[in-house]
């Protein structure tokens, strides 16, 4: 194995872990591999030799690179991706890299969506010290800060965190409520049940492999669509609402396999829109 090949090595045993504080810190997947390869050309580009502790070198570097960007998001005041997630630990005890990916692929999209109200030096000093365990003499340098300021950074932060995740937990409740009386009245066949919950402008939209499977591509309104519903109420028999990407869903199985999803909209307590959705890959991180 010649020196570029060893370097590529090492670089990908650290892969997941950038990768996982990328995306905590960006919301977004393709965001975060754009982040963790600017990482990799610029190892390219340094005296690797000189490095003496790899991990820590990569995770500034990434952490600076995800810093620019969420710096450039907000003066463009772009809206940031977001994908649905758990709550957060609020520490993560130990220093192991495999420990860390796994813990921090636990956290959800409500984490992700409050982690967006808060500044990217704030965003970086929770992520980097709350759900990945640095200290904070590891994170100053990358926010060009004393630890003190850092970890004063990080306690506003979490404070902010733990007020606004209980917001987001009791709306998505109030949601899933809606969305099961909508499931409950579909099994039910009951039309009335279906228009009381349904918006009277509700639309609801298919992919393309759910069209295959039968379902019409746009279908507007109340009526519509609560027929819709009953039509299709023998899949509402082995359906079960589950959380879609940080919005109330329902998966109807077929064979005891996820055979379509459908993700709502609620608005003031009734559903405003659906996707239907069949999709391989989301089906499959629903069985």
């Amino acid at each position: 194995m010649n020196t570029d090949q060893l370097w590529a090595a090492r670089f990908e045993e650290h892969r997941g872990v950038l990768r996982s504080i990328a995306y905590r810190m960006l919301g977004s997947a393709s965001e975060a591999e754009d982040a963790v390869q600017e990482a990799w050309l610029r190892l390219n580009r340094s005296d690797a030799q000189s490095i003496d502790n790899l991990a820590a070198w990569l995770t500034t570097v990434v952490g600076r690179v995800c810093l620019d960007m969420l710096r450039t998001r907000t003066s463009r005041r772009e809206d940031p991706v977001g994908e649905d997630l758990p709550e957060p630990a609020s520490s993560v005890p130990g220093t192991d890299p495999e420990q860390q990916a796994l813990l921090a692929d636990s956290v959800g999209l409500a984490l992700t969506v409050v982690l967006d109200t808060l500044s990217p030096a704030e965003r970086l000093a929770f992520v980097l010290h709350d759900l990945f365990g640095m200290p904070f003499d590891h994170i100053a340098p990358v926010l060009e800060r004393t630890p003190a300021a850092t970890r004063q950074l990080a306690s506003r932060a979490r404070r902010r965190v733990r007020g606004a995740s209980t917001d987001a937990k009791e709306d998505l409740a109030r949601r899933r409520r809606v969305v099961e009386a909508f499931l409950a009245a579909a099994r039910d066949g009951d039309f009335g049940a279906l228009m009381e919950v349904l918006a009277p402008d509700v639309a609801v939209h298919a992919d393309e492999l759910a069209v295959l499977r039968g379902v019409p591509v746009a279908t507007h309104g109340a009526q519509a669509v609560a027929a819709q519903a009953i039509t299709f109420s023998r899949l509402a028999e082995s359906s079960r609402v589950v959380t879609v990407h940080g919005a109330p869903g329902i998966v109807s199985l077929r064979g005891g396999r996820p055979y379509a999803a459908l993700v709502f909209t609620v608005r003031e307590d009734r559903v405003a829109a659906m996707e239907v959705r069949a999709d391989p890959a989301l089906l499959d991180s629903l069985s």
